[in-house]
Order: structure tokens, then C-alpha cells, then sequence
């Protein structure tokens, strides 16, 4: 619960204090999430959705138009500055935040550093009225981070538990429907990893009684961990952390870990941890960002400053090799490419939205910029409705957008203002989103037809 600093600090703390003790809310989120199962179609338990993959299913019909004056929100909730995306699991939402110490003029005058110093926070809210449930927090000094508005990755809830992993490298387990902690580690003291430049950035993933984590401990650029205790299972790969989320890749009844560091493309085995083989893609400044995603036998992995390799598996999934790399168009920065029809769709840092061909990387058309603004660090995150061709994406201008995307072209069919300036991935479930920038969340609901 909030400490005594916390409730010193000026707005946001403000903002939240007719929330603390609410033993009820607590009470009450046992329902909450145990109302619906821990997997229902309509959740967004994860980093991407239901396994990662950029998918949702709504449920319900969604319009294709919206309203000429905009989308309203059904609630908005201060929260402080981060970059971590939201989850949702039946009435609870999930996300994380970095209060920073309030220090005084004088203090900063003698030591610039004093800034750094401040809490992380787990925080639910309560999905129909943005209230508080629970929250947890801890401290988290950012010296030596880049970007230090606060943490990046997006909380994991599986079977009743919540799993999240700080900017700094302390990761928790938590009880999802109270915020009691069930243990926790610091990667940094614990394991010996080195901190990223931009720091931890990938958030866990749940496999089988696993917890994959993008640790850059040494002999373990990743490394397996037990859901129930934390202890280690494995670790693998000798490359330095990155900050992408890995996938598991499936074929008959083979099933593979793939992930992409600042060195290489990995594939690992998921019981031992044994790196089957990897493809070198070294990257500048360590920006392996993008999750991958495994299509038609090809791992698609796309960079920022060296383009798109396309990695051909065999059918046992333990033998690649490249296949094709464009480095022209297809030059992704966090966004993961969409997938459908034997097309991807991409945000390439110069071009826009790109569509080409999986099997040989052919740009089929550009959006010309259309959909997100041109910069230094273009941002859209696009996720499919369900089996439409129809796809959600928010901007980093806050601008939520339904878009149609086939391989001939793309139509945008709705276009709204959400929140302010954000890298920070937003949640779909049912017929609502759930966006945040770095003073609040807000909570929409999407015209049914």
C-alpha cells in the first residue's frame, strides 16, 4: 500500500487519497476476477493479448463508424508517468507506474541524482469504474536508465497471479486478486544481469510451469523461472538483454522458444533451456525491440536500423536458416508486424504502414504516413478484430484508429483522440480499450452495430 512518502507527493497522490483502505475493493476483486475464467476470449491478460499474438475477440459486433465528435470516456484515472501497457482480466485492469521522490530545489542543486530515486507501482483498478483496487509498491532507483519516465513492461496475469518486471530489474509475483506479494527478485542482485541502456523492457511470459524472463543474466540472456517460487530452471544464450518479448512457435507437436537479442535470433528448446540454433543479427545501439511473430514456417524479425530477416524453420522447428532480409521498407521500431493471408503489415520508420509479402519480403503498398505521423520513433500498435480484416491500433499521438487492411490496400475507417503523446500499449477487451499516457487511464467503449 502507499507508503508515508508517497502520501506527501503532490497531485496524483492527492488524487488517490479518498481510495486508500479499501479493504473492501480488495475484498471484492476475489470476485472481480474469479468471475470469468483466467482465459476468457475476451481478455488481455498479457503483453499482445491471449498468447501474444495481436489478436482480440470482442464478442460483440464492433461498428465501423464512430461518432463525428469523438470517442468519450467511460472513466479516466491519474496514475504517474511509464511506458508499461495495460492488462485485463474479467473486471480488473492492470498496468505500472514510477512515482519519483519529491525533492526539494535545494536538494537537487546538491545532488542531481536525488531525481532518480522513487517508487514503482503495480496498480488494478476496477474496470467498470476506474477505482483503485489494489496497488504495490517499492523502490527503484533509475540512475544510469535512459528514458527514466518510469517502467516499460506490460503485467502478466495467468491462473490467478500477476507477473511484472520493473525498469530496474525487480521482478514480482503477486497475488492478481489482492496485490499480496508471493515472492519476488531482484535481477540485478540476485542473478548478476546488466542493466539494459534503456532498461528491462520485456515483459514475462508464461509457458507451461514456466516464466520466461529476457533477463541478460550471465550464461542466460534468457532464463526460465518456477510460476510458484521464482527459483531458476534454466538459463540460456551468452548475448547481453534486449528488449523483446519472445514467442513460442508451434508446428504438429513440436513447440520452440524464439527470441531476439542485441546478437541474434534464438531458438531454444522450452523444457532445458538448449539453444537449438541461432542466426546472427547484430543490431546498432542494442534496439532488438519488436516482438517476433512465426508464420507459415518463417520467424519474422524486424529492425530498426538493419531492416526485416525472414528465418525459414524445418518442420521439428530445431534447424533454420535465412530465408530473405529487405532492409529498404521493412524497418519496424517496438511495433510487431500483423500477419493474415500470406501479407504482413508493418510500421517502417520512414514509409508508414507497409504491406508485403511473407514469402519474399515484396512491398505491396505504403500508407505514405497516413496512419501515425513521420519521426525520429514512429509508434502504432495494431491489433486484428477477431478474423475481420479490420484492425485497432493507437499512435503514439494518443490517436486511436480502425483501419482495413487487405494486400491491396488499407482504408482508414475511424480516427479518435485518446490520450496524450504515448509509447505505452493499450488493452482491448469486449467492446472497450484501455489507453494510458503519463498522467492517466481512461477507459472507452467502441460503438456496437
Amino acid at each position: 500500500m502507499i507508503n508515508s512518502h508517497l502520501i506527501a507527493t503532490l497531485a496524483l497522490q492527492k488524487s488517490l487519497r479518498p481510495l486508500h483502505g479499501l479493504p473492501l475493493l480488495a475484498v471484492c476483486s476475489l470476485l472481480l476476477l474469479t468471475s470469468s475464467s483466467s482465459a476468457q476470449q475476451s481478455d488481455w491478460p498479457q503483453w499482445r493479448g491471449i498468447n501474444s499474438t495481436g489478436v482480440f475477440e470482442p464478442g460483440v459486433e464492433l461498428s465501423t463508424k464512430w461518432p463525428a465528435d469523438g470517442l468519450k470516456p467511460k472513466w479516466s484515472v491519474n496514475v504517474g508517468p511509464g511506458y508499461s501497457g495495460i492488462s485485463v482480466v474479467g473486471d480488473l485492469v492492470f498496468t505500472m507506474d514510477r512515482i519519483a521522490d519529491e525533492v526539494s530545489e535545494e536538494e537537487q542543486n546538491k545532488n542531481p541524482d536525488a531525481l532518480l530515486d522513487g517508487v514503482e507501482r503495480i496498480l488494478c483498478f476496477d474496470r467498470n469504474s476506474g477505482k483503485l483496487v489494489w496497488h504495490h509498491d517499492y523502490r527503484s532507483n533509475y540512475k544510469g536508465l535512459d528514458y527514466n519516465k518510469g517502467p516499460r513492461t506490460t503485467p502478466t496475469i495467468h491462473a490467478g497471479r500477476l507477473y511484472a518486471l520493473g525498469a530496474m530489474g525487480h521482478l514480482h509475483c503477486l497475488d492478481a486478486r489482492t496485490g499480496t506479494q508471493i515472492w519476488a527478485r531482484d535481477l540485478i542482485k540476485d542473478s548478476g544481469a546488466k542493466l539494459p541502456t534503456w532498461g528491462f523492457a520485456a515483459s514475462p511470459l508464461v509457458v507451461d510451469d514456466k516464466l520466461i524472463i529476457h533477463a541478460g543474466i550471465p550464461g542466460g540472456c534468457y532464463c526460465a523461472l518456477s510460476l510458484k517460487t521464482g527459483k531458476e530452471i534454466w538459463r540460456a544464450g551468452d548475448d547481453p538483454a534486449g528488449y523483446g518479448v519472445p514467442i513460442v512457435a508451434k508446428s504438429g507437436d513440436h513447440r520452440i522458444l524464439i527470441g531476439w537479442t542485441p546478437e541474434h535470433i534464438i531458438g531454444m528448446d522450452i523444457e532445458t533451456g538448449k539453444v537449438h540454433w541461432q542466426i546472427p543479427y547484430e543490431v546498432t545501439y542494442g534496439v532488438s525491440i519488436a516482438t517476433p511473430i512465426f508464420q507459415e514456417g518463417h520467424v519474422l524479425v524486424c529492425g530498426y536500423w538493419h531492416g526485416t530477416k525472414s528465418i525459414q524453420l524445418d518442420s521439428t522447428l530445431t534447424q533454420a536458416n535465412l530465408a530473405w532480409e529487405e532492409n529498404m521498407y521493412l524497418r519496424g521500431l517496438m511495433a510487431q508486424p500483423l500477419y493474415k493471408d500470406g501479407h504482413a503489415f508493418l510500421l517502417d520508420k520512414q514509409h508508414g504502414v507497409v504491406c508485403f509479402k511473407l514469402e519474399n519480403g515484396e512491398v505491396k503498398w505504403t500508407d505514405k504516413n497516413s496512419l501515425t505521423p513521420r519521426g525520429r520513433n514512429p509508434q502504432l500498435n495494431l491489433v486484428w478484430i477477431g478474423k475481420t480484416n479490420r484492425a485497432l491500433g493507437l499512435n503514439s499521438e494518443g490517436e486511436l484508429l480502425q483501419v482495413e487492411l487487405t494486400e491491396e490496400k488499407f482504408t482508414e475507417l475511424g480516427r479518435a483522440k485518446l490520450v496524450d503523446f504515448t509509447w505505452a500499449h493499450p488493452a482491448f477487451s469486449g467492446n472497450q480499450v484501455f489507453a494510458r499516457d503519463d498522467s492517466k487511464i481512461i477507459c472507452i467503449d467502441l460503438p456496437l452495430e
